[in-house]
């Protein structure tokens, strides 16, 4: 028998042993050579796979961009004052003066007085709009995002970071200051130079002496000791606010496993430390001391008028629009010299 052309071709290359004979009648097979058909041509392009995404794995948890926090409220406090309409607060600082002299029956000199000063503040509205299309929430839906939930979230954080930004530096060209830089403050006290050089507690991964730490820290106590012609005491309840790096600073210990922290903490038992990233500002340190109660009143507080008003829903031809305010005072210092500064730590 002979086999067709093709066959030793098909055994070789493709293992297909196949004899054209086996399918023809008995009295065909001695002389008959079978012509197989030809693979046929495509039709189609030729196939590169499955398209990509019915093997693709989505993640139903959605994972949040987490921004700087907000601490200005947390360490001096927070407390609204009037609201959206008001513009302007005062208040009353009242300070007792007098003078002595010497006793005479009829001596009428020395004189005791009262000195009162109504410092004002203003405030300063702030505002964001929502802007959403109904064909977005509707896409935004088959990734199983709620649009209209999440922009909201983002009009309140959007909100509260500026009124975090107001509370630690005011608003510019309005009597409404901050933490950091109220007019009223005493003026800032400067560390003392270090064993690395330079004042800074810490320089790319390399921090001071924790006795060096400590040396500063006490500048800074004695600073609000001083003011205070010693109303302040070691026992009383202090804050101590920094940035997030010089809290590392505090807790780095020497070869002894000692820390700034450890020897701060033993002198000042009822010391609190509450950071916020903006205590650094254009790469220069800064940390505050605040007494929390100075003659059974705190020094001052972060102050707002509104934290958040919805206005009305603006319904457009496919789309809706929705504004949202709020308002803030800034940093009411009521006792500045309850508070000590120091910059370039």
């Amino acid at each position: 028998m002979n086999k067709h052309k093709d066959f030793p071709r098909l055994e070789r290359e493709w293992g297909i042993h196949t004899d054209a004979n086996d399918y023809v009648p008995d009295e065909f097979r001695s002389d008959w050579q079978g012509a197989l058909d030809a693979l046929p041509t495509l039709v189609t392009t030729s196939s590169a796979g499955i398209p990509f995404w019915m093997t693709n794995y989505m993640d139903p948890e959605t994972v949040r961009v987490l921004q700087a926090p907000n601490e200005g409220a947390n360490i001096l406090g927070e407390r609204k004052t009037g609201d959206w309409t008001t513009r302007t607060a005062t208040f009353t600082v009242v300070e007792n003066t007098g003078e002595i002299s010497a006793y005479g029956d009829r001596n009428t000199n020395g004189r005791s007085n009262v000195n009162a000063i109504f410092p004002q503040r203003q405030s300063f509205l702030f505002q964001t709009v929502l802007d959403i299309g109904d064909k977005e929430i509707d896409e935004a839906g088959e990734a199983k995002i709620n649009w209209v939930q999440e922009q909201n979230t983002s009009a309140a954080s959007t909100l509260d970071k500026f009124m975090d930004y107001i509370y630690h530096f005011g608003v510019s060209g309005l009597q409404c200051y901050g933490l950091l830089n109220d007019p009223s403050l005493p003026a800032a006290v400067t560390p003392v130079t270090k064993a690395m050089g330079g004042t800074s507690w810490g320089t790319n991964g390399a921090y001071a002496a924790p006795t060096e730490i400590l040396n500063d820290f006490q500048i800074l106590f004695n600073d609000l000791v001083t003011r205070t012609f010693g109303r302040v005491k070691t026992k009383d309840s202090l804050t101590f606010a920094c940035s997030p790096s010089r809290e590392a600073a505090l807790v780095s210990t020497n070869s002894f496993g000692i820390s700034a922290m450890d020897t701060i903490k033993k002198a000042y038992p009822n010391l609190k430390v509450k950071t916020s990233p903006r205590y650094t500002v254009n790469s220069i340190e800064n940390v505050q001391l605040i007494a929390d109660n100075y003659d059974g009143k705190s020094p001052g507080f972060c102050s707002f008028n509104v934290k958040m008003k919805d206005h009305p829903i603006i319904r457009q031809l496919s789309s809706y629009q929705q504004k949202k305010t709020a308002g803030s005072w800034g940093a009411i210092i009521k006792q500045p010299i309850a508070i000590s500064t120091m910059t370039g730590v």
